[in-house]
């Protein structure tokens, strides 16, 4: 079977591809084993100011292109994988982008966001049970689901390094 060539802007989309699924996988990795355990050992009231201005100022065009534009880059890349015939890569893309829009992106617009918001629209109480109590009761759910997003973009990481393997054994 002869090989089919890997042309340039098929290679550029899959390192695109590669780059922003490392980033936001990156993301989410560093909440995992750092930030909020940090947040975990401090005083409650501290963890709540310091969560609130962290997910105010996420919301960035340094954070956008890794959050809004992995899954439509690997999706793109998937289809151009196609398109170039290298059927193998286009569905490790595919799977990657689907896997990154339903499993991080929704997940983070459906359960992560929302708390995210009510967290902020709840004042700070100087109590310390009650922060307590109400950091205790945001934390651990939020890190579950922050767990699952972690996950899913490191397969998603996987599956695009699949997808450059691939397109890489077809030259």
């Amino acid at each position: 079977m002869p090989r089919t060539p890997v042309p340039l802007y098929l290679s550029t989309a899959a390192g695109l591809s590669l780059l922003l699924s490392a980033a936001i996988f990156g993301f989410f990795y560093a909440w995992v084993c750092s930030t909020m355990w940090g947040l975990d050992a401090i005083d409650p009231r501290v963890a709540i100011a310091a969560m609130n201005g962290m997910n105010a100022s996420v919301r960035n065009a340094v954070f956008a292109p890794a959050f809004f534009g992995t899954g439509p880059i690997l999706l793109a890349t998937a289809g151009l994988a196609a398109l170039a015939g290298h059927r193998g890569a286009a569905g490790c893309f595919v799977a990657a982008g689907a896997a990154y829009l339903a499993g991080a992106f929704a997940v983070t617009l459906a359960v992560n966001v929302p708390m995210n918001q009510a967290l902020m629209a709840a004042p700070v109480p100087q109590d310390i049970e009650t922060a307590a109590q109400l950091w205790q009761d945001y934390s651990g759910r939020w890190q579950v689901y922050n767990l699952i997003r972690t996950l899913v973009t490191a397969t998603v990481l996987g599956l695009c390094a699949m997808g450059i393997v691939r397109l890489a054994q077809a030259r």
